[in-house]
């Protein structure tokens, strides 16, 4: 627009200046069109009749164009101006705007810092057995048979519960953590026979007045007692048959009758000694004999086989997996049962390693049902596992089945980390893939942080921080720095010097600035 105005403006003025130089008299065609068309008017005016072209025609052409030079000029002018007045909006807001920073700062907080390890982790139970029972085929020299299952996969099991017949015998779970090894019979003692009058009681079958650890009377009819409310016979602790305790019994009949004869063999008239000699021979028999009664009795009873039960940690359980099916044999695995206290396994990597200990705290945060749990890490393996290794125990198959901590999931490999919950997880986790933040380090209370980024190395070996003012002055003061985590370090001034919380740090600066 500017262009085209003062092009307007210089034409003008050439034609007022070749109207000038003929001192009043213009060639014709000398004018522009906007001049020529008055001319030509007033030559077709003096064909129809005489007239006179005087000076005051003259003057009255110079002042139009002279008025049209001045408004050309004028335009011309205000387009200048106004190109300098109106603007776009985003250069508007360009202007507006503050100025462009040379520094990045962050304030100084004073806070409890901590530095963190996440992970993924599985959530199981702290017990997974592996069922194979080794039960006797009984009279059958046949290998055991499945020949009932009671519960099916997903199933929630209680102390006391059936889980299987194998050859017509039964297999249930008890609560305890040591593992069968042998079978408890009647007169048995120790830390197995113990757990096992404790699961008794715990059923409501009291063990009477046994000694803890002793597998007495009391003990013998308690499990009678079990045996029969899950509907079946105990197997008899002697395979006799009974044969050894009627034969006791008869040798403690004989003897009463020894003793009688030579009660009355003493009190005739006139015996002597030999008649008392043989009375005492006579006591002294009966008593051996009733101490033999009193043996084959307490060897007599129930008797628990290693193969029929299946202790858990803890109730209630679950039922993870029914492999065996009714009829078959029993060569492996039948059942896989899970119980005890929720657990969380994860796998640290070497570079992870080195940041977990044993105590540290940890939060559990399941994404799909977001409840969150504190725990605290139970164990850190010292060695690697590698894919399909055994990671933490599992079940081992021997008699009914016991079994260890879970095994390690497919597929991972690492160093195992065992995360213990401080309450009860909600039996909904199990299974669940959830992310656990591990507390590696912490500040001793509250303390000075600063970003990693406001720290600067001297080539001194000096650590500083660069404190920015309120009016642009800079401020270098010497740290000490600690515990670091999340991209922030706690510090604490050295040498006297000075640093507050709000206090604003350079963490970064434009191109071809210093800190």
């Amino acid at each position: 627009m500017h262009e085209d105005t003062e092009t307007l403006a210089e034409r003008s003025a050439a034609d007022l200046a070749s109207l000038e130089g003929t001192d009043g008299v213009l060639p014709r065609g000398a004018l522009p069109a906007q001049v020529r068309a008055p001319e030509s008017a007033k030559a077709e005016s003096a064909k129809a009749g005489p007239a006179k072209a005087g000076p005051p025609a003259l003057a009255r052409r110079r002042r139009w164009i002279g008025a049209v030079a001045v408004g050309a000029a004028l335009l011309a002018a205000a387009g200048v101006v106004a190109s300098t007045l109106v603007k776009s909006p985003s250069q508007a807001a360009a202007d507006a705007g503050p100025p462009e920073r040379s520094v990045l700062t962050a304030p100084v907080e004073h806070r409890v810092l901590t530095s963190s390890v996440i992970v993924r982790g599985q959530v199981g139970a702290g017990q997974s057995v592996d069922v194979a029972p080794q039960v006797s085929g009984g009279e059958s020299a046949a290998a055991p048979v499945v020949t009932k299952l009671a519960v099916k996969q997903g199933d929630t099991l209680r102390a006391g519960q059936l889980l299987m017949e194998v050859s017509g015998r039964p297999v249930f779970v008890l609560p305890g953590r040591v593992p069968v090894y042998r079978d408890l019979k009647p007169g048995a003692e120790g830390d197995d026979v113990r757990q096992l009058q404790q699961a008794l009681r715990g059923l409501g079958h009291g063990t009477g007045a046994d000694a803890a650890g002793v597998f007495g009377s009391g003990t013998k009819s308690a499990l009678n007692s079990l045996y029969t409310a899950i509907g079946y016979d105990p197997l008899p602790a002697l395979d006799d048959n009974g044969d050894g305790i009627r034969a006791a019994e008869d040798a403690v009949t004989q003897g009463r009758r020894a003793v009688e004869e030579a009660q009355e063999a003493a009190d005739a008239q006139g015996a002597g000694a030999d008649a008392d000699r043989a009375l005492r021979y006579a006591r002294q028999d009966l008593a051996k004999a009733r101490q033999a009664l009193t043996e084959a009795q307490s060897a007599a009873g129930p008797r628990l086989p290693a193969g029929e039960v299946v202790f858990l940690q803890g109730f209630p359980a679950r039922v993870d997996a029914v492999p065996g099916r009714v009829g078959s044999r029993v060569e492996g695995t039948v059942m896989t049962v899970s119980a005890g206290r929720l657990i969380v396994q994860a796998y640290l990597q070497e570079y992870q390693k080195g940041l977990v200990r044993k105590g540290q705290r940890v939060r559990i945060l399941s994404e799909l049902t977001g409840v969150e749990a504190a725990a605290h890490v139970a164990s850190v393996a010292t060695s690697m596992s590698l894919p399909g290794a055994p990671g933490g125990g599992g079940g081992d198959g021997q008699g009914g089945g016991q079994g260890g901590d879970a095994a390690q999931a497919p597929g991972q490999s690492g160093y195992l980390l065992r995360i213990d919950p401080d309450k009860r997880l909600p039996a909904e986790l199990v299974g669940q893939d959830v992310r656990l933040t591990i507390e590696a380090a912490r500040t001793d209370g509250k303390a000075l942080v600063v970003p990693v980024t406001a720290l600067t190395a001297g080539a001194d070996g000096r650590t500083t921080v660069t404190v920015l003012a309120e009016g642009g002055a800079r401020r270098r003061v010497e740290v000490r720095t600690g515990t670091a985590g999340d991209g922030f370090v706690a510090v604490e001034p050295v040498a006297g010097a000075k640093l507050a919380e709000g206090e604003k740090v350079i963490t970064g600066v434009k191109n071809g600035e210093a800190k």
